[in-house]
C-alpha cells in the first residue's frame, strides 16, 4: 500500500473567510442571530408559544404562533415588539418593518 500525502488541506480561517464572503450564508447567520432574541423581545409568556419562522420581502418577519389567541395577542402588541427589537436590529444591521403572525407555520418542538 502506498503512502498517502495530505497536502490539499484548507485552513479553518480560509474556510470561514470564504463562507462569510458568501452573501446568502452571511444573511442566514444574521437572521439566525436575530431569531435568538425573540424570547427577550416577546417575553416569557410568549417565547414558548411563538417563534420566528422566516423573513419576507420588505422586511417582514413571519412569526409562527401556537394558536390564534397567541397570534391575536401578539398582533395587539406589534408596535411594542418592534420597539423592543430595535436595539437588536441596529446591532445586526438588519431591517424589520413589520411582523406577521401565522398559526399555520407552527410546529411543536419535540
Amino acid at each position: 500500500m502506498g503512502k498517502i500525502l495530505y497536502t490539499d488541506f484548507v485552513s479553518t480561517e480560509d474556510l470561514m473567510s470564504e463562507l462569510m464572503g458568501n452573501k446568502e450564508i452571511k444573511k442566514a447567520i444574521t437572521r439566525s442571530n436575530l431569531y435568538k432574541f425573540w424570547g427577550r423581545v416577546a417575553g416569557a409568556k410568549f417565547s414558548q408559544k411563538s417563534k420566528p419562522y422566516s423573513m419576507q420581502a420588505g422586511g417582514v418577519m413571519v412569526i409562527s404562533c401556537e394558536s390564534p389567541a397567541v397570534a391575536q395577542e401578539l398582533m395587539l402588541k406589534k408596535t411594542q415588539l418592534l420597539v423592543k427589537f430595535k436595539p437588536y436590529l441596529e446591532s445586526l444591521k438588519i431591517k424589520v418593518n413589520d411582523l406577521k403572525f401565522d398559526t399555520k407555520k407552527w410546529k411543536p418542538e419535540d
